[in-house]
């Protein structure tokens, strides 16, 4: 099979839905309400596909979006439909997707018969809240955003819908924008306090000749560094993949990528330290311009008395706390989202258990 000219998934989504679902869909149940888009997983919903994504989970595939009752009452007739129907190519890319050797993994495949197709019919009380933990279309709490990691929101908030019929998705997708300004401040907080736990051990691994060691807390504190610009930018951090392609976008990353590439790049802890200084207080200056808290002086500084070059990141953390209002907000632990404080793929997939740990490290009670 020829390889057709990459479309952007997005894109090639819409067509599909347009050229190829929504005449069937008109056909099979006339006026009935429905809203369409193409949401969650996947490269291509944050923009970030090419043509290597077509390898896996990739291609003409959305979600179709039905009322309670008519998914019931119409689910499995329109999902017959399609599978009949549906042309077995679109573009160019096949409409069969085959499962792979890896459980879970669906791959673009030619077909002959009817195809099974990636049109995923589901109503969206049902389709969040798998993908949450929760329903946006209701009152969102403080756990409800602290349990749902970053990647999570980007992939719902992000996307296209391309008709939304039942009016519940343009809603929902308002509500998860960004979080509420006080909780908003609370992240800021706590990801300038991650900053401030490490940032003198690049030195202090370094003066014991451990190289490798200050080269890891480097890296950990350029990572933390690159998401905190997102969280100032108001974009949510996507997992490790794409958080250099998401950097990339923010005001500060004209400045900061040679900067932090510099100190990654280092092989001593004195060429290491310089750079992460720069990198600090050009984050400093740029908290400073958000205008969130009082100035805070965004030179570095001796850690105590010890030789080492720090920002003391805790005073923009408690700058930042002092200007949360709502008690609720303020009574939380320095944790943040659950992203913040765990590293785990195999915890973070999981919004049952996303939602479990960050009720206990939040010392959220039960309700």
């Amino acid at each position: 099979m020829t390889t057709p000219s990459f479309i952007p998934g997005l894109e090639l989504s819409r067509r599909f839905y347009v050229e190829a679902v929504r005449p069937l869909l008109d056909e099979a149940v006339p006026g009935m309400a429905h809203s369409a888009a193409l949401l969650g997983g996947g490269s291509e919903v944050l923009g970030f596909d090419s043509a290597r994504s077509a390898d896996h989970e990739w291609g003409p595939r959305l979600q179709l979006f039905l009322d309670p009752q008519d998914g019931a009452r119409h689910g499995a007739a329109i999902m017959k439909l399609l599978s009949a129907r549906l042309p077995k190519t679109f573009h160019g890319y096949p409409t069969h997707f085959a499962d792979t050797a890896e459980a879970g993994i669906k791959v673009m495949q030619a077909a002959d018969g009817p195809v099974h197709h990636r049109v995923d019919i589901t109503d969206p009380a049902t389709w969040f809240t798998a993908q949450l933990g929760f329903d946006p279309g209701r009152y969102i709490t403080a756990l409800d955003w602290l349990a749902t990691p970053t990647q999570r929101l980007a992939e719902v908030t992000a996307g296209a819908v391309f008709h939304d019929g039942l009016g519940h998705l343009t809603s929902a997708r308002a509500h998860l924008a960004w979080y509420p300004h006080d909780l908003w401040l609370h992240l800021l907080a706590c990801q300038w306090q991650r900053v401030s736990r490490e940032e003198a051990f690049v030195g202090r691994c370094g003066e014991v000749g451990d190289e490798l060691g200050s080269a890891v807390v480097a890296a950990r504190l350029v990572r933390d560094l690159m998401r905190l610009c997102l969280l100032m930018d108001r974009r949510y951090p996507p997992y490790s993949k794409w958080l250099g392609s998401a950097f990339s976008g923010v005001p500060q990353a004209a400045v900061l990528t040679p900067v932090l590439t510099a100190a990654l790049a280092a092989t001593d802890w004195h060429t290491r330290e310089h750079h992460l200084a720069h990198a600090y207080e050009t984050v400093a200056t740029a908290h400073n311009r958000l205008g969130l808290t009082d100035p805070v002086d965004p030179t570095t500084r001796p850690y105590h008395s010890r030789p080492f070059q720090v920002l003391h990141a805790e005073r923009f953390t408690a700058a930042l706390t002092a200007r949360i209002t709502d008690p609720a907000v303020r009574a939380l632990p320095l944790t943040g989202t659950v992203d913040q404080f765990i590293d785990s793929t195999d915890l973070l997939s999981h919004p049952a258990r996303t939602r479990a740990v960050t009720r206990a490290a939040a010392c959220i009670p039960e309700p």
